[in-house]
Formats: structure tokens, sequence, C-alpha cells
């Protein structure tokens, strides 16, 4: 059983009633995605993000996902990047390439991943200008209300405390207006450096799925989602709000228990 609905400004929530729904729903969202994007455009750009997601992003590998999409025209990239070694535990590329780009047919020319050999303002730097020269040929879309890089799909965890990304709580980066890609080295949860989507970029794509599970996100899925009294302008998650792309909430039932009632429709 899948509730669906429309929350005001928050975009679309999809709530599942358990994990195994929620993967079912996520691959369906994706493939279609892809679909639309390979007949308009000849290619699907993704960005990922690590955590959990992967995990849940593992029915792709699956039938009949595995035979049905066209994974010669995906072009992935990575929303935000630990500045770690490719094959570190803490790698969201190595997060990614074990659950799922070694499991399906993926070009290995059209990874985009971080050069980790690279200092985090250097990496960040040098993954901006990959994902620019990737604009120019249209590998990429353009923004049609600003320069920024229009991805068909930014996929996005949440944490604890309403980080997305690599974007904290009231760090400065949320406020960077004019890269693409950024970098920190003072991340509040380990690894310290990190590079990382900015929210012009986010706030650019096409589609945007935010992707939380689990009973300890519950209140802050609620800070993130609903009107809340004690406004929350800083918690990065509010922040997520497409220009002229689609946002949509994936939630299991414990992660969306304290979310005012939205009109759903089973």
């Amino acid at each position: 059983m899948a509730l669906s609905g429309a929350h005001k400004d928050r975009g679309e929530l999809r709530i599942l009633e358990n994990l195994d729904e929620l993967s079912t729903d996520l691959a369906d969202y994706i493939s279609e995605l892809s679909e639309v994007s390979v007949k308009e455009r000849g290619v699907f750009s993704i960005a990922l993000s690590g955590g959990s997601l992967i995990g849940l992003m593992g029915k792709l590998c699956e039938a009949p996902y595995n035979k049905t999409v066209d994974w010669g025209k995906w072009y992935i990239f990575w929303a935000d990047e630990r500045v770690v070694a490719k094959n570190h535990a803490d790698s969201n590329y190595k997060l990614a390439k074990d659950g799922l780009l070694s499991k399906v047919p993926i070009v290995p020319s059209h990874v985009h991943s971080i050069n980790d050999s690279l200092s985090a303002e250097e990496a960040a730097n040098e993954y901006e200008f990959v994902i620019r020269q990737l604009v120019k040929t249209r590998i990429v879309s353009v923004s049609d209300v600003s320069d920024c890089p229009k991805f068909d799909l930014i996929l996005l965890g949440m944490g604890l405390d309403g980080h997305v990304a690599s974007l904290f709580p009231n760090h400065s980066v949320l406020d960077e207006k004019n890269e693409w890609v950024t970098f920190i080295t003072d991340s509040p949860k380990p690894p310290p450096e990190r590079i990382t989507f900015t929210l012009p970029v986010i706030n650019s794509a096409s589609n945007v799925a935010v992707v939380v599970t689990g009973s300890s996100k519950a209140e802050v899925v609620h800070l993130a989602i609903d009107d809340v009294e004690a406004d929350c302008p800083s918690l990065p998650a509010r922040m997520v709000q497409p220009a002229k792309g689609k946002l949509v909430w994936f939630l299991d039932m414990p992660a969306a228990s304290k979310v005012d009632g939205p009109q759903f429709s089973e």
C-alpha cells in the first residue's frame, strides 16, 4: 500500500508501508524518469548521494529493471562526496559501485566521480569543470532560469540534523550562490572534507527525490515538510525547492509518522 499526496509547497509525498515497497516504488520512479529523459534528450543524467539511499535503489539491479532500463544512456554524478580514496569505506563512489553500478551495464566513461588525489578545494573545482564541459555538450541540460546545470534527477537522503548532500545546518555553504560545486573541511559528521552540489544546482534539477526512512527521522521530516511554528529556515532539507522541477519525498511509515495530514489517495 502506498499513500501519495501533494503537500503545499513541499512537493509530492509518497508514503510506503515498508522498505520493500519503498524500494519498488523508487525503482519504478527512477526507471520512468530514465525512459522519459532518454526519449526526449537521448541521455539520462542522474546525481546520487550516499547513506542508505544506494541500498534502497537495489531493486534496479533486479528484473525487470536490469533489462528494461536503457543503462547505456545513463550518466552518473554525485550530489556530494567524501574526499577520501575511492576504495575507502566512507566513499560514496565505492558505495554506489558496490551496490549498484557494478551490477548493471553502465558505460564506465559515463561515471563521473571526483578525483580522489586532490584536495577538497581542488576536487570541487575540477568536478565543476567536468560538469561545465558536459553542459556545453548537453549531456547535462542547462536551466532556463539560470546558468546552472539541470540534472534530470538528483537523489538525496536526509540526516538527523536535516542536512542534504553535504549541506549542513547553519553552514556558510548554504549561502553559496555562484559556485556549482563547493567544498567543506569542517563537516560535523566524519569525514570532515567533502565536496557538494550547492543549493542553486539542486534547485535547478528537473526532478529531486528525497528518500528518508526510519522513526528516528520522523521529527526532522516533520520540520522539513510541515508548516511549523518554530520555523526552521536554515534546515537544509526545507531549502530544497526546485524552481521549475518536481520534488518528491519517498518516506516509509515510521519516517512519516509525524507529518501533518496532507490529503492522500491510496
